[in-house]
């Protein structure tokens, strides 16, 4: 190079072109590493990465079902048990009139009470308005909250703190357990959707054949009764741990009770006043009630942090996107669904055998018998039942789908008749082997009535548009159940079997009625789920019809549709894409102007 020469001196080429290896080398090297870089690798197996995306995500579905279940049974285990500690240490007359002498302990009970089984009443008002408002795993996760809020209240048990809360529990019941059923079928339908993702019904998100879902549903409804009927066991730790060692035993507790089982009436008259030996001091209470604020805080960290979503975020979009009055109407017109309406006893009896065990059976015949403190081993022995006794659902895998159900229901027939004849002897310690063994039984049964039904709503129902509306519809029933359990509380047991033998009985008759008529085909009525309607926000929703469709997909459509208008009219193909482009225009306009709109205000 020479001075003040160019820098960048033209390489000479060889009439040969050898001179072009010199040039192109170096550019040839580039692209080498740019493929390298960029391109498949070598060893990408796709076939096996989607193997392995598909396996985490089936392991996500499986932690969601069990955070859930985890999570339900930590947050009805901590009430449950907080209920009964409560409700024991307000019935001492010597507990209510040292720590709260004028505070009327026992009226403010009876509220709290009546606040919890009046409330949801009027759940069916408003349960799916808030499960499509705030989503399906939100909405769960706000009613768990409620319930640590109840927990939070007996730091400072005042009129103005318990009364309230009891209240927001009753206005959680329904929608709680909707969601949580709701929750439950979901995550069982997207596990089969992860499990056969080379299905094309499945990548092309169609509906599945019907059936496709049973045995998974069938196998997740298990898991989740399996896990939360220990709820009942863990409601038990406040008296295993701390309040037995207060109490009187049952000598001085039973010493006015003269009729047990059959022959009592209203809730265990004669018990004794004062069941408390010496007073738990506020410190120790107040340790137990920080135990049990630390067990519902994680329930509601569980639900919050390890339970995924139950659908899709255009899904949940789509489902509140069909109109407020929509929804509000839905689960009033499901119930002209002959289906429902045969199942709606089993609904109620549902509710009753629950309340009936907890209350009349666990008062009149177990601590009437062997004393209040051995009542927590009456429903440990329940939950555990219960919780055993859900794996035998799994029966319907191969069985037809009534078995566990009627079988559910037979075991709680001859138990109610049972009952009926029964009339332990106060004070009797040798009633002890009895009522365990009815206890157990109990749970078998209670296993398989509400697994039964849950499983069969999931299999009747597949619809993910329909599913909210259908275990609304359910728990308000079985809310309404309780509502009168509260009602009758006062009335004998021969009474109260009486009306729940003639209900078990109505209901299984009601039940094989519904499945004659589902053998013969006979058509049943569903109410139409209307098109959601999306506002014009942005780019994403400018067609109503299809909420999911690309923008491609849409615009071909739109073009196909307008071809076949216009071969129809006599229209030539400019001016059909004339006029798709022209429409095209005034819905961006529209949405440029609603935007600045909304800025502007």
């Amino acid at each position: 190079m020479e001075p003040g020469g160019n820098v960048y001196q033209e390489e000479s080429v060889a009439p040969d072109g050898q001179g072009l290896g010199v040039v192109n080398g170096p550019m040839n090297g580039a692209e080498v590493q740019l493929d390298d870089f960029v391109g498949a690798h070598a060893e990408y197996n796709e076939e096996e990465e989607e193997r392995k995306y598909f396996r985490r995500k089936r392991l996500g579905v499986i932690k969601n079902l069990l955070s859930a279940s985890f999570g339900g049974m930590l947050t009805y285990g901590v009430f449950l048990g907080l209920l009964q500690m409560q409700l024991i240490l307000h019935y001492d007359e010597t507990y209510r009139e040292v720590k709260y002498s004028n505070l009327e302990l026992q009226s403010i009970d009876n509220k709290m009470l009546m606040g919890i089984s009046v409330t949801p009443i009027a759940a069916l008002l408003y349960t799916t308005l808030l499960i499509r408002f705030f989503g399906t795993k939100w909405m769960l996760f706000l009613a768990v909250g409620i319930y640590a809020l109840f927990v939070s209240t007996n730091y400072w048990e005042r009129y103005y703190t318990l009364v309230p809360s009891a209240v927001a529990i009753g206005a959680a019941i329904v929608p709680l357990w909707a969601s949580m059923s709701n929750y439950i079928i979901r995550m069982a339908q997207k596990y089969y959707d992860y499990a056969n993702y080379k299905e094309e019904h499945v990548q092309e998100q169609k509906r599945a054949p019907c059936g496709a879902y049973n045995s998974y549903i069938i196998s997740f409804q298990t898991v989740f009764y399996a896990i939360f009927y220990l709820s009942f066991v863990c409601a038990q730790m406040p008296m295993f741990f701390f309040l037995k060692w207060y109490l009187y035993d049952m000598n001085h507790t039973l010493y006015n009770v003269h009729d047990c089982g059959t022959s009592s009436q209203g809730i265990l008259p004669g018990l004794n006043s004062t069941v408390l030996q010496r007073l738990p001091r506020s410190s120790e209470l107040i340790v137990v009630e920080s135990v049990l604020m630390g067990v519902a805080f994680l329930a509601m960290l569980l639900v919050l942090i390890l339970c995924g979503s139950a659908y899709r975020p255009t899904e949940e979009i789509d489902l509140r996107s069909i109109g407020w009055g929509n929804i509000f109407q839905l689960p009033f017109k499901h119930m002209r669904d002959y289906r429902l309406r045969h199942l709606i006893l089993f609904f109620i009896y549902s509710g009753f055998e629950v309340v009936f065990l907890c209350t009349a059976f666990a008062l009149n015949y177990g601590v009437c018998s062997i004393g209040l403190e051995n009542v927590a081993y009456i429903m440990t022995a329940y939950g555990l039942s219960s919780a055993v006794c859900s794996s035998l659902a799994l029966s319907a895998l191969c069985m037809p789908r009534q078995v566990p159900l009627l079988t559910g229901a037979s075991v709680h027939a001859i138990l109610l008749i049972a009952l009926f004849c029964w009339e332990p002897h106060p004070q009797n310690v040798g009633e002890a082997p009895m009522l365990y063994l009815v206890a157990v039984l109990w749970g078998l049964g209670s296993a398989l009535n509400k697994t039964g039904l849950s499983t069969l709503l999931g299999m009747l129902y597949e619809d993910k548009e329909r599913q909210d509306f259908i275990f609304t519809i359910y728990h308000w029933w079985q809310a309404l159940a309780i509502f009168v359990v509260y009602l009758w509380s006062g009335l004998s047991m021969k009474a109260k079997l009486s009306i729940m033998l003639i209900t078990l009985v109505a209901a299984v008759f009601s039940y094989m009625w519904m499945e004659h008529k589902i053998g013969r085909l006979m058509p049943y009525r569903l109410p139409k789920i209307p098109k959601p309607r999306h506002k014009v926000r942005g780019y994403r929703y400018l067609d109503d019809e299809n909420s999911d469709e690309t923008g491609s997909e849409g615009e071909e459509e739109r073009q196909h549709s307008d071809s076949s208008e216009g071969e129809a009219e006599g229209e030539t193909p400019n001016d059909l894409t004339t006029r798709a482009q022209r429409r095209n225009k005034c819905n961006y306009k529209q949405t440029q102007g609603e935007e600045s709109g909304n800025i502007v205000g």
